[in-house]
């Protein structure tokens, strides 16, 4: 590596590498950049060498350790600086990679939050249907919960992206990857309704190429939608921790628990590594015990 190229312009070469060729989410480009600069910061900033050593890597990771940062964020920020040295040997700005032989911290795998059918069946049915945002908005959440999807891939669904009549949804997910994924007779019935008496209404003679929209005639926020729905949880008495995420964890726990097999799972939900999706196997091992309970004679 060139003496002139300073950490933090590798560092910004990456994160163009992510966002032109690799096609990353904002998200993703954000909470990388987040991580590196931290990094960049802790060995002197603008005009910081790329450091080159296993020990220097980790000094840095005991730093965060010291700062009060937990396993797992530690893990995250190793995870992001692995895919930067990689990057730096692919381009062959570097020879050897100083986080490759660094171990993972490990953490306790968290169980996902999720709501049981009941909550599930109330929370559907809490916006009203007597005003155009309610109809919307239990469109949105049909969808939502019965395609298992990420809040930015439910606030963007384009028209285009939406077959009612074969009641499937195109997704365009991380990394700009596609998938199909089977919408259910609920969430089609709901989107039909929304389509035919709402949707028009809000945008008043306005062209939009967005599923839902808001009066502006624009696409709802991310943070709108996570307002909407606490809103809405407490309205029917769910007051903890009703997220986007806690229905996409319920769409695959209660895939999981009617039967359906992990791989399906993992395609509908949109991960790349099965390993993502294994942390809902405490579904399924809770349904293997049932059907011990129920079927053996020795149980």
């Amino acid at each position: 590596m060139h003496r002139e190229d300073s950490l933090a312009s590798e560092i910004r070469h990456f994160i163009d590498f992510c966002r032109i060729e690799k096609g990353l989410a904002a998200n993703s480009l954000e909470s990388y950049g987040r991580d590196l600069d931290r990094f960049s910061c802790f060995w002197g900033g603008a005009d910081a060498p790329v450091p080159t050593t296993q020990e220097q890597v980790g000094v840095y990771l005991d730093s965060l350790y010291q700062s009060g940062c937990s396993a797992r964020t530690v893990a995250r920020h190793l995870t992001s600086l692995r895919n930067f040295y990689r990057h730096l040997q692919r381009e062959k700005r570097m020879m050897d990679n100083p986080t490759e032989l660094l171990r993972t911290p490990q953490s306790m795998q968290a169980i996902p939050k999720f709501l049981n059918g009941d909550q599930v069946e109330r929370l559907l049915a809490a916006p009203p249907v007597d005003a155009p945002t309610g109809i919307r908005d239990r469109a949105m959440l049909q969808l939502l919960y019965a395609c298992g999807l990420r809040v930015s891939e439910l606030i963007t669904v384009e028209l285009r992206n939406v077959n009612l009549e074969m009641g499937y949804l195109r997704v365009n997910g991380k990394g700009n990857k596609e998938r199909l994924i089977p919408m259910g007779q609920a969430a089609v019935e709901a989107i039909t309704t929304y389509l035919g008496s709402v949707r028009p209404v809000l945008l008043k003679s306005r062209a939009s190429r967005y599923l839902f929209v808001t009066a502006r005639g624009s696409h709802m926020t991310r943070q709108g939608f996570w307002k909407l729905l606490a809103q809405y949880g407490k309205s029917v008495g769910i007051f903890h921790h009703v997220t986007p995420h806690v229905l996409r964890h319920s769409f695959a726990t209660h895939l999981l628990e009617g039967g359906a097999d992990l791989r399906s799972v993992q395609a509908m939900l949109g991960h790349a590594d099965i390993g993502t999706t294994q942390i809902y196997t405490h579904v399924a091992r809770g349904r293997l015990r049932r059907v011990v309970d129920e079927h053996h004679p020795r149980a």
